[in-house]
């Protein structure tokens, strides 16, 4: 029976289009822990693929050689084990002299998975595969060469960005993001979980479209008692995933984890001095290259507020999983059942839903012009935020699109279990909030105020007065 392969229509184009490539073929792939990468590549390249590997974490180099004989004894099917080469140059060699005859008349792959963790101190491995790649493997047309990682910034700068042997050899890339909102509900039918979309859209501010993570769901199970027992039982997945999470990705990430945490802590997020100045780091690159490792694994992303340049970038907290383990999981000590729905009805659970919900916007803004019905107007997407000084009040925009067509739409996202009201004092900030945006910007484009909600919006004076949009967690789905 043949595994369905969830969405990553863009992903699998070009896993397929390297089998009609004429030439030698170096593929990196990098993305979060747990997202799917490994999954994606053998499914799609299943019929083609004659070697894999995987790293392992934090082994010694007579390990990973130990590893790499028993990957060979099983892809050459040899019924005794083959000896373990002495150093990485010979074990290149005993896989080129394997692929030599398999690529002679059609195209196969080899896959170097968890890549960072085979590069062991002073072992000689990138040493090894740069002679490899370069020496025979560019020259075999018949020939695939995929490495994937974790470590997205150990990737993108020891790989993609390589100085060295590698410089400008990586001939495509991939960057596999989690599921959005579409993929996930596909993902969770096609395992048998039948939820609506309100209760998709609570698990995906649990746990994001981390595709590892949503196998644990079951059928017949209800969000939050599926939340419950993930996150809260003593032998839930997510009970204890966080640090393991981190320190499998990054050397020392003690400094990353202390960005994660002030960033929790700062809904609005922080610019790149904030940070610093919150976590107590030195302002040289040291802190420049702790943010770019994170962005690039995809636990946070930096904003450009309107009007700015990239130096005054916000910096948010995104990933859904880290947010949720610091404001409910971590501090915890209750493993009994019914945790969950206990702690959604306490006050800290409204703010933090209003928070997961704000980033899961963020991360559908083209679902979000597909309603506005302006996916084909070129915007430029921001956050905004205007410090008062005593005698003025000051204003935050979480979501400016700016569009073309001499048009911003402001969008305040609200999460509830029911319709929305906009009330008297709520109408007020939000009038306050465009004159502000209007006054500091001087902008001369109309303002469309527009509210994304998870139901509608009632229908009162303020709403007709204020509102020239309004959209539901439907659309966020499309």
């Amino acid at each position: 029976m043949a595994i369905t392969v969830i969405g990553r229509k863009e992903e699998k184009e070009i896993l397929s289009d390297l089998i009609d490539s004429p030439d030698a073929e170096l593929v990196a792939v990098y993305g979060r822990r747990r997202v799917g990468k490994t999954f994606l590549i053998r499914n799609v390249l299943e019929k083609q693929l004659v070697f894999e590997y995987s790293g392992i974490h934090n082994a010694s180099l007579d390990q990973q050689l130990e590893n790499f004989s028993q990957a060979m004894t099983i892809a050459s099917r040899n019924t005794a084990p083959l000896a373990k080469p002495d150093s990485w140059i010979a074990a290149f060699k005993i896989l080129t002299d394997y692929l030599t005859p398999l690529i002679k008349k059609q195209k196969k792959v080899i896959f170097f998975d968890e890549f960072p963790w085979i590069h062991t101190p002073r072992s000689g491995f990138m040493q090894a595969f740069e002679h490899f790649w370069n020496m025979w493997a560019s020259k075999q047309r018949n020939l695939v060469v995929i490495i994937c990682g974790s470590a997205a910034a150990w990737m993108i700068e020891q790989v993609i960005n390589n100085k060295g042997g590698l410089h400008n050899r990586v001939t495509r890339k991939i960057r596999l993001l989690p599921f959005n909102l579409q993929e996930t509900e596909a993902f969770l039918k096609e395992r048998k979980v039948n939820l609506d979309r309100y209760q998709i859209l609570q698990l995906y501010m649990v746990m994001g479209g981390v595709a590892h993570y949503l196998k644990e769901i079951k059928t017949g199970e209800s969000a939050a008692k599926a939340i419950d027992r993930i996150c809260f039982s003593k032998d839930g997945l997510l009970r204890g995933e966080f640090n393991n999470l981190y320190q499998s990705l990054f050397d020392n990430a003690g400094s990353h984890v202390t960005i994660i945490r002030a960033l929790a802590a700062k809904a609005q997020g922080l610019t790149r001095n904030e940070i610093i100045e919150a976590c107590a780091l030195s302002s040289g690159g040291g802190a420049t290259k702790l943010l770019e490792e994170l962005t690039e694994s995809g636990f946070i992303v930096p904003y450009i507020p309107f009007g700015k340049t990239w130096k005054d970038s916000v910096y948010k907290l995104t990933d859904e999983y880290s947010l949720f383990y610091l404001k409910f999981i971590e501090r915890r000590r209750s493993q009994e059942t019914g945790t969950w729905l206990r702690l959604s009805r306490e006050t800290s659970w409204k703010s933090w839903s209003g928070t997961a919900f704000e980033n899961l916007c963020l991360k559908h803004v083209r679902q979000l012009k597909k309603a506005l019905g302006i996916e084909g107007v070129y915007t430029e997407t921001s956050g905004w935020r205007y410090r008062s000084s005593k005698d003025e009040q000051g204003a935050q925009i979480d979501l400016l699109i700016d569009r073309q067509d001499h048009c911003i739409n402001i969008c305040e996202m609200k999460f509830s279990t029911t319709e929305f009201t906009i009330e008297k004092k709520y109408a007020a900030e939000l009038e306050n909030k465009i004159a502000v945006f209007k006054e500091q910007t001087k902008t001369r484009k109309t303002i469309f105020l527009t509210m994304v909600t998870t139901y509608d919006v009632k229908k009162n004076a303020y709403a007709d007065k204020l509102l020239q949009g309004n959209i539901t967690m439907g659309a966020l789905f499309d």
